[in-house]
This record gives structure tokens, C-alpha cells and sequence, in this order.
């Protein structure tokens, strides 16, 4: 389910510092944790100054999620904004990170021009709302929530209280 984290930042993104309210200490702070979390599950992570809007991205992640690739277009996003500092919100960085997935850019930039899954994405947009959301991740299980970058352990203690069963290994 995809939700709207910041959805009036502008095209052009906004600096953390501006967001935040704070210095370049407590956007080092947020970097350093944020490291810390991606480092515990092997992925990699650099520090960021900006955030940018989501929005066309997550509208070509619905089409993406419609093709056999999809995975590499969530990687590339992942890779492009979190690592490489890029501007998802831009629709010339989106198509290069579909093209980096191997998929159809002629078929995103008509998802994009003609804003085909616009609806999908308002729909999930709704549906956090109705539940509550106010971050990402969050993860629902059992009528109890985890918000945020979380350790594997409080997502798991989350779904055990909920009544999931651990796998056989």
C-alpha cells in the first residue's frame, strides 16, 4: 500500500534541514541511525540532505507491480534514492531507473503522461489514511502497528503478538 510521506514537497524536492527544522548536527543524527538500520539488514545507505516527492513514483511502481520485472524497478528507486540522492519525484530519473530495470520506458513514460494509475495510488492513499498511517514503513498485523525503520526483531515480536506462527526451518 503506498502512502503520501510528505506529498506537498515540491518538484524539486526540499532539504532535510528545511523539513526538519534542523541543523546539519541532527541531519548527520538522522543519517548515522538510518545507517545503523540499513547496515543491520545489508543494505546499503548514504547520507541524504534532501526528500523528494513520491508520488509519480509510486504511480509507476503500480504499473511495475503489473509487469514481470518489477522487483528491479523497486530496487533501482531503492538504490536511486537512498544511495545515489536522486530526485524520484523527477519523471526523466524515473524512466532511467525503468530502463535500468530492463523494462519498457515507452510504456512508463505513457504511464506517466497520462497518469494511468493515478487512481490506484489515491485509493491507497486513502486507505492509510482510514488506518491511521503517519509514516513509512508501517507494517499492521492483529490490529497493532510498527511504525518506521524497524530491527527485524520488533516486526517479528509484532506479528508473534498478533498470533503468527514462526516456520518450520
Amino acid at each position: 500500500m503506498h502512502f503520501p510521506l510528505h506529498a506537498d514537497t515540491p518538484a524539486e524536492g526540499r532539504t532535510l534541514q528545511d523539513m526538519f527544522g534542523s541543523g546539519p548536527e541532527g541531519i548527520q543524527a538522522k543519517n548515522d541511525r538510518m545507517r545503523g538500520l540499513m547496515a543491520a539488514e545489508n543494505l546499503p545507505f548514504n547520507d541524504r540532505s534532501h526528500t523528494y516527492n513520491s508520488r509519480l513514483a509510486q504511480e509507476v511502481g503500480v504499473w511495475a507491480d503489473t509487469q514481470s520485472t518489477s522487483d528491479a524497478y523497486h530496487m533501482a528507486v531503492y538504490q536511486a534514492y537512498f544511495v545515489e540522492n536522486r530526485n524520484i519525484g523527477d519523471p526523466e530519473v524515473l524512466l532511467d531507473l525503468v530502463k535500468t530495470a530492463g523494462m519498457d520506458v515507452a510504456a512508463a513514460k505513457d504511464v506517466l503522461e497520462n497518469r494511468t494509475f493515478k487512481d490506484a495510488v489515491d485509493a491507497d492513499w486513502n486507505k492509510s489514511r482510514e488506518y491511521g498511517v503517519t509514516g513509512v514503513p508501517t507494517f499492521v498485523a492483529g490490529g497493532q502497528g510498527c511504525v518506521g525503520a524497524q530491527p527485524y526483531e520488533a516486526i517479528a515480536g509484532m506479528l508473534e503478538a498478533a498470533g503468527a506462527k514462526k516456520k518450520a526451518s
